[in-house]
């Protein structure tokens, strides 16, 4: 009888070591395209509430060019840095085989779905966005507000950023630091729309459970990648401005229940039959992205399985070939 290798263990330096946000761009383009060709698995999504917290399991995979299933769990608990000094999202990703079922890593999620995050609204944007963007608004401090600006840079001719909080003090130290970073000036603001309606491109990025972001704060042509809202009671765009607007789900049928599309849904103002349509399909030309520099986009980022996939793969194939990781046989 033919015998596998054990899984590999990942933790989450050895992650970072192997992992990019450039390779991650790309392979997450990838992934959102070949669903969109039928050559991915079916995604799954659960939420279990836990104490003060909430439980998030993400299940799907790719079929080509190697077949990979990827089941992240990821524990949302937003007290944790204050209350702890523990991180605020933690987890791990199961990788298998695809065609066999074999288990092929077990790895820290936290940096891969930081990445794969961001990676999502630098495709989105690559195709959504007016092509000479170059300002751009991130609301929320936090790991992936930085994660946003990053990779709204790898695609757009940013020259100038705005960052916004409900903390003075963190947006602050946030701005200087992200100033520096990235070579342009990027300030702090207390008042939304002084920013969001001097920006081409808007990102947000917060636990927020009550929409901030408005039609009053967002100009025509403006392209908004909502991130946040990755669970049912998480908003942070105003139902209105997403009817307003054209609409880009990673998956509809995810943001129909966890997105801020859910909202809109809810509050009878949209149906998933007004989405525009999916990221994967705007990639493939199956639908048309931005046609015109009037046109508002929202991007509605729920974050998705198949992005787990194609990092937990990168990773994965980078760990052997550089003989990263302990291997632990769980059968043994």
């Amino acid at each position: 009888m033919k015998t596998t290798p054990p899984p590999i263990l990942l933790d989450k330096s050895t992650v970072a070591s192997l992992l990019t946000l450039d390779e991650c761009i790309a392979a997450v383009e990838d992934a959102f395209a070949a669903a969109a060709r039928g050559d991915a698995l079916a995604t799954a999504l659960l939420h279990v509430d836990g104490v003060g917290g909430e439980f998030h399991v993400k299940a799907g995979g790719l079929k080509a060019p190697d077949a990979f299933f990827a089941c992240k769990v990821n524990g949302g608990f937003f007290q944790n840095r204050a209350r702890f000094d523990l991180p605020n999202i933690q987890g791990l990703i199961l990788l298998c085989d695809a065609t066999n079922g074999v288990p092929l890593a077990v790895m820290e999620s936290s940096t891969a779905t930081i990445l794969r995050t961001g990676a999502a609204t630098a495709v989105a944007a690559r195709r959504l966005a007016r092509p000479g963007s170059s300002v751009a608004t991130v609301c929320g401090v936090g790991i992936q507000g930085a994660i946003q600006l990053r990779s709204l840079s790898r695609v757009l001719p940013l020259a100038h950023a705005y960052v916004w909080s409900r903390s003075g003090t963190r947006a602050k130290e946030f701005a200087a630091r992200m100033s520096a970073e990235l070579g342009y000036p990027v300030k702090a603001v207390t008042e939304l729309r002084d920013a969001t309606l001097q920006s081409d491109v808007i990102a947000t990025c917060t636990p927020s459970k009550a929409w901030f972001l408005g039609r009053e704060h967002v100009r025509p042509g403006s392209f908004v990648a909502a991130v946040g809202a990755d669970s049912p009671d998480k908003q942070e765009i105003e139902p209105e401005l997403l009817a307003a607007s054209a609409v880009v789900c990673d998956v509809t049928a995810q943001c129909e229940h966890v997105g801020d599309l859910h909202h809109a849904i809810a509050g009878g103002l949209m149906r998933a039959d007004d989405v525009w349509g999916e990221l994967g399909a705007v990639l493939t030309g199956a639908k048309p992205g931005r046609t015109s520099d009037e046109e508002t986009f929202v991007f509605d980022s729920t974050g998705t399985a198949l992005q787990d996939a194609a990092a937990a793969a990168l990773v994965y194939r980078r760990a052997l070939s550089e003989g990263a990781g302990t291997r632990f046989g769980f059968w043994a």
